[in-house]
Order: C-alpha cells, then sequence, then structure tokens
C-alpha cells in the first residue's frame, strides 16, 4: 500500500505558462495538496510546495536529482533541486505568476508516480 493517494494530476501535462495569470489561492492550493505523497509541503506563503528524500550516500542522491531535472524537461516545467551527501530535495514553484499553478502540482504528481512505481 502506498502513502500517495490516487490522483488525476499526474494523468495531465503541464500547460506553457505565459504570465499574466493569477498564482493558486491557498485553499486551492491547500487542497490539491492533499491529492499528493504526503511528505509534499507547502511553504508558508503558500508559494511553493516542496519534498525532501533521504538516502545513504551521495549516488542515489544525484539520481535522484537527474530524474528529477528529466521530469522537468519532458514537462517544460523546471523545479529547483538541491542535493548532496544523503539527501536531494525539490521545490515547485511558478516564477512566471510568483507563486503556484497546476504545473507545480501537475509535475509534483507525475514524480510521486514514478517513485512509487519503483
Amino acid at each position: 500500500m502506498t502513502d500517495t493517494p490516487v490522483c488525476d494530476l499526474s494523468n495531465r501535462d503541464c500547460e506553457p505558462c505565459q504570465g499574466g495569470m493569477a498564482a493558486l489561492g491557498a485553499a486551492e492550493a491547500k487542497s490539491m495538496l492533499s491529492e499528493l505523497h504526503q511528505d509534499w509541503t507547502l511553504s508558508a506563503d503558500d508559494k511553493q510546495i516542496t519534498r525532501k528524500f533521504t538516502f545513504k550516500g551521495f549516488a542515489k542522491a544525484v539520481q535522484m536529482a537527474n530524474l528529477i531535472a528529466w521530469l522537468g524537461d519532458r514537462q517544460g516545467h523546471h523545479p529547483d533541486i538541491a542535493f548532496g551527501w544523503g539527501y536531494c530535495s525539490v521545490t515547485y514553484t511558478t516564477h512566471e505568476i510568483d507563486g503556484l499553478s497546476d504545473n507545480d502540482f501537475i509535475c509534483a504528481a507525475k514524480l510521486d508516480q514514478i517513485i512509487d512505481a519503483n
């Protein structure tokens, strides 16, 4: 059994962001967050979602960072990634609108789906 709820977000693809749209409000962001793995957190200002992974060593952290980067390129929506010995952290936000969009949650759900499949 997985900790990730069944989610339609992973079946969607990111839409190019042109700016000029409103960021998701706090209530909508919290609702969408509930569709993701429980390890995702919403920033205090409701503008970012982050998930941290831990590993025993450096190579797995690099592999995770590469997987996240590959997914970002595939979706055309690029997260902030930090990694080092024993950890990899991914943060999604839509820079064009200075907040969260559907794209951030779509990418997070797709990442959850890939990780849960392995």
